[in-house]
């Protein structure tokens, strides 16, 4: 006996046994909670802002591949893999290691799938659990372990940049001293945010728009240099604006909508990278049908 329910938003019926429904009702009852917090964690944590467009853009990605024709599921191995997803999040919601159950989530989902379709199925929605990975906040020892090398190079570029504009500048660790100002470049000027979210969006429009995985792969290294570059050149215009223009520059609403406007600058600048693998791409290409 199996039941085939419509799914929402993909408008597909998906047939399973009643202990497939049964079992992934209760996986879902059992993560609600876990998705409750990731929802709240995307809305109020900055470094995983990102998420919040990236989670919506993934359930598209699969809506728009749709569940394979002729699935092949894999039922052992699928409750396998739901049963460990299950225990390692109870296990970290009895730890406090937020990111576990959270991870475990995924790798639910993951298992939900074979389940109900196989391992074909997880191939063609790649893209779509790639970008969920990745809107899963990292834990708090991960980020600061990458914090403070960024903030280092971030205060290294911008003090260089100074420098080179024939501003007297001294650089001692992570502060930035002017003639008459001293520039701190905090955890929130470490560029770590503009990296996990153009990172995203290379992964995303790479994935969407080039053909060749050498070009998607240059694209996500040149996402990396982006954002550490740019975010260097903030620290360097902040300094600049303070030292020759207004103090006040340098913190406020004008500090946070200079990076706001930087931020925007990378992703006109990721998208004119995508056009040239584009064009990159199709030269290349009209080469080899030649």
């Amino acid at each position: 006996m199996t039941i085939a329910l419509r799914v929402p938003f993909i408008g597909t019926r998906i047939k399973g046994p009643p202990i497939a429904w049964i079992t992934a009702g209760f996986f879902l009852a059992c993560f609600a909670p876990v998705i409750v917090g990731l929802v709240q964690a995307w809305l109020s944590i900055p470094d995983a802002a990102h998420g919040i467009l990236i989670a919506p853009v993934a359930v598209w990605l699969a809506w728009r591949a749709g569940p394979l024709e002729d699935p092949h599921p894999a039922r052992w191995l699928g409750s396998a893999i739901i049963l460990v997803a299950v225990v390692a999040n109870l296990f970290g919601r009895v730890a406090g290691v937020e990111t576990i159950p959270r991870a475990a989530f995924l790798l639910g989902l993951v298992g939900l799938t074979i389940w109900f379709a196989g391992w074909r199925q997880i191939l063609a929605w790649w893209l779509p659990f790639l970008l969920m990975a990745l809107t899963i906040p990292l834990p708090e020892s991960v980020i600061a372990s990458m914090t403070l090398p960024l903030q280092g190079i971030a205060a290294k570029m911008g003090a260089g940049m100074l420098s080179w504009r024939h501003i007297p500048v001294l650089l001692s660790g992570n502060v930035i001293k002017l003639p008459g100002h001293t520039l701190f470049v905090s955890e929130a000027c470490s560029g770590l945010r503009s990296l996990t979210a153009l990172l995203s969006m290379a992964i995303l429009v790479g994935a969407l728009f080039l053909k060749y995985p050498v070009s998607r792969i240059l694209m996500v290294a040149l996402a990396v240099v982006l954002a550490v570059v740019v975010n260097g050149f903030r620290i360097f215009m902040t300094g600049f604006l303070v030292f020759f223009v207004d103090p006040k520059l340098g913190e406020g609403f004008m500090h946070i909508t200079e990076g706001y406007l930087l931020f925007l600058i990378s992703l006109s600048i990721l998208a004119l990278l995508t056009w040239s693998f584009l064009k990159l791409e199709r030269r290349l290409g009209g080469r080899q049908d030649a």
